[in-house]
């Protein structure tokens, strides 16, 4: 097995955390969910941390923990949705393996995080007009990403497997 690491990077609700349980699980790869490391290096939860320090408090958190994540091996890395805007996250990331960006339609999204308490960027009267916006500024760091899957209409076992077959001589 190649020993790099398989970053998934994309909107928030386009299945990182799901689909990269799945690939963790089926390569034997360490799974390493960026949201989960920041709430335990910070001890609190991320939407405490937006409403106690602010976004950029947790940006500088993120970026420490993508960095201390990016030096290890054989991993699957989930990062949360605004990871990529800053360069640095990914270009650590693509330093440690193959980045892989997971997409969906605003509608799809909107459907999936609507009902989500734990989205503090959601936090706004007009939920679907804030989905689009954060889309479209964050499109072209998505495009970045050395592989896109669209996860629109298909679960997260359907996700992994498209990955799966089509990265096969590369993990």
């Amino acid at each position: 097995m190649n020993e790099a690491n398989l970053a998934l990077v994309g909107f928030m609700g386009t299945g990182k955390s799901s689909v990269g349980r799945i690939l963790a699980r089926k390569t034997g790869r360490t799974l390493v969910d960026v949201d989960q490391r920041i709430e335990e290096k910070d001890g609190r939860s991320i939407p405490e941390i937006f409403e106690t320090d602010g976004e950029a408090r947790f940006r500088a958190i993120e970026k420490e923990v993508i960095l201390e994540a990016s030096r290890g091996r054989s991993q699957v890395i989930t990062t949360g949705g605004g990871a990529v805007v800053d360069p640095e996250n990914m270009a650590a990331l693509k330093g440690g393996g193959l980045v892989v960006a997971l997409t969906a339609v605003p509608e799809t999204v909107y459907r999936r995080v609507k009902d989500s308490r734990n989205r503090p960027l959601l936090k706004v009267g007009d939920v679907y007009a804030e989905i689009r916006k954060l889309m479209e500024i964050r499109k072209p760091f998505y495009d970045k990403a050395d592989y896109q899957f669209a996860t629109d209409g298909r679960t997260a076992p359907q996700v992994a497997r498209m990955i799966l077959e089509t990265l096969k001589d590369k993990l």
